[in-house]
């Protein structure tokens, strides 16, 4: 699992539709897709990028609580754009259940109804409980269910993954 390699791979797909002159918005999910969104417009020269907070759109609302809300206030919902006709590139660190791209959209369609939304990911986990997929993924990553798939930014804005035991 190279968060880099794929990161890297993302970022070519990207800056081709760019290159063709494509009209598109991007937006991370934070906290993850947030810091690939904020590379990816930094290493493309876009001028703004998007950030989706789910945290009230989770299914898992009531059990998360405080945690929710502080991540709500920490990095809340950013779409510096018109989101009514256009089209909307998701970005995200892992796809595992879908729930969370479900609460992303929910989330994206509070602010209008776009175009089109594509969803980009580093990791696919391929473990769906909803039928969400991604357009792109980096790499598709077999990992035992007690585990979780974590991104990590360094110092120079460098991406790696960990893995770490689930607590829940």
């Amino acid at each position: 699992m190279n968060a880099e390699q794929s990161y890297l791979k993302l970022l070519e797909v990207i800056r081709k539709r760019k290159d063709a002159n494509e009209a598109f918005e991007l937006a991370g999910l934070a906290m993850g897709g947030a810091w690939i969104v904020e590379r990816l417009a930094n290493d493309l020269g876009l001028s703004h990028f998007g950030v989706i907070n789910v945290a009230f759109h989770r299914d898992d609302y009531a059990e998360k609580g405080m945690t929710a809300l502080r991540s709500a206030s920490t990095m809340p919902t950013n779409l510096p754009y018109e989101v009514s006709g256009a089209n909307i590139i998701l970005i995200d660190d892992v796809l595992l259940t879908g729930r969370t791209v479900r609460a992303a959209l929910n989330e994206l369609f509070d602010f209008g109804r776009p175009a089109s939304v594509e969803l980009m990911v580093l990791a696919d986990r391929d473990n769906r409980e909803l039928p969400i997929a991604a357009s792109f993924a980096g790499e598709q990553v077999t990992i035992p269910d007690h585990q979780i798939l974590v991104l990590e930014k360094d110092g120079a804005g460098k991406f790696s993954f960990q893995l770490e035991e689930r607590t829940e």
